[in-house]
C-alpha cells in the first residue's frame, strides 16, 4: 500500500492519523507494506513511520524526489541555485522553505516550530507558496522546465524538483518488495500517477481543495472515492478494499 500523507491519511488541520488505526492494525497483521509517499523530508516521514509502527518499510520522500535512508546524493543546492537562475520578477513570485524562518514555515503549515524545522530539512525538493499572478505562474513553471526543474501542485505547496515523482519511486519499491496487490491513495494532483499506476486507487476526500478530475479507472471500479475526508475516510475505505481483495482467499 501507497498512501499520501496530508489531507489523505493525515487530517488536514491537526495532522492527526489515529482516525486510520482500525485499517493499519488490520494491514499490520496481514504483514502488508505500508509505505509513506509525500512531500514531507526524511526527518518528517521517519518520526511518522516511528509513531505508526511502520519503520521497516520503505518510505518515499519529497513528492517522489527521493527514498527515505537510499544513500541518494542530495540535490537541494542545485535546486536552490536553478531557483535563483530565472528572470527575478518571477522569482521573486514564489517563496519556497528556503525562504522562509522555521516560524514562518511554521505559520503557513501550522505545524509546530520543532516540526517546521524538520520540514526545513529537504534533501531533493522545494515546496513554496505562489504569491505572483496566475499568469506569471506559467512563465515560471515554464522558466524552472527549461532548468530540468519540475513543479508540482500538491495538497497545500507548488512543489520544485528534479523530476522524479511518486510513482517513479512506487516503481522502484515494487521491484523490490514484489507484492500481489497494489494499492495507492491521495487526494492531490501529485497523486495522480500514483493512484493510476497501482491496482487499486482511492482518492481521499479533501474538501479543502478542488476535486481531482475523473481518473482512468474510475469508470470500472479499479479507482473508487471516499465519502469521508482525511483519515476517516482512508479508514473506511481501506478497509472496505480489504475485503473486497479478500487476501484470505488467495493464502496458499
Amino acid at each position: 500500500m501507497f498512501t499520501d500523507l496530508d489531507g489523505t491519511l493525515l487530517d488536514h488541520e491537526t495532522y492527526d492519523w489515529r482516525a486510520a488505526l482500525p485499517a493499519l492494525t488490520r494491514l499490520k497483521a496481514m504483514n502488508a507494506a505500508v509505505v509513506l509517499a509525500s512531500s514531507k523530508t526524511g526527518p518528517e516521514i521517519a518520526r511518522l513511520q516511528n509513531e505508526m509502527g511502520l519503520t521497516h518499510w520503505p518510505a518515499i520522500v519529497e513528492n517522489g524526489a527521493g527514498l527515505l535512508k537510499d544513500g541518494a546524493p542530495p540535490q537541494y543546492t542545485a535546486l536552490r541555485a536553478g531557483l535563483d537562475q530565472i528572470d527575478p520578477s518571477l522569482r521573486q513570485g514564489f517563496t519556497g522553505f528556503g525562504d522562509m524562518s522555521p516560524d514562518e514555515v511554521a505559520q503557513c503549515t501550522g505545524l509546530a516550530r520543532e516540526d517546521a524545522e524538520r520540514a526545513k530539512a529537504r534533501a531533493f525538493s522545494e515546496p513554496g507558496l505562489w504569491s505572483g499572478a496566475d499568469h506569471a505562474r506559467e512563465r515560471f513553471i515554464s522558466s524552472l522546465a527549461a532548468l530540468g526543474i519540475t513543479a508540482r501542485e500538491g495538497g497545500r505547496f507548488l512543489t520544485l524538483s528534479f523530476g522524479t515523482t511518486k510513482a517513479d519511486q512506487m516503481a522502484k519499491v515494487i521491484t523490490r518488495l514484489s507484492p500481489r496487490h497494489t494499492i495507492a491513495l491521495g487526494d492531490a494532483p501529485n497523486d495522480i500517477e500514483m493512484l493510476e499506476a497501482a491496482d487499486f486507487g482511492v482518492i481521499v476526500a479533501n474538501p479543502h481543495r478542488t476535486p481531482l478530475p475523473a481518473l482512468r479507472g474510475e469508470v470500472e471500479g479499479r479507482i473508487c472515492r471516499s465519502e469521508l475526508a482525511g483519515p476517516l475516510g482512508w479508514n473506511t475505505t481501506v478497509l472496505q478494499l480489504l475485503d473486497r481483495i479478500d487476501l484470505s482467499q488467495e493464502e496458499e
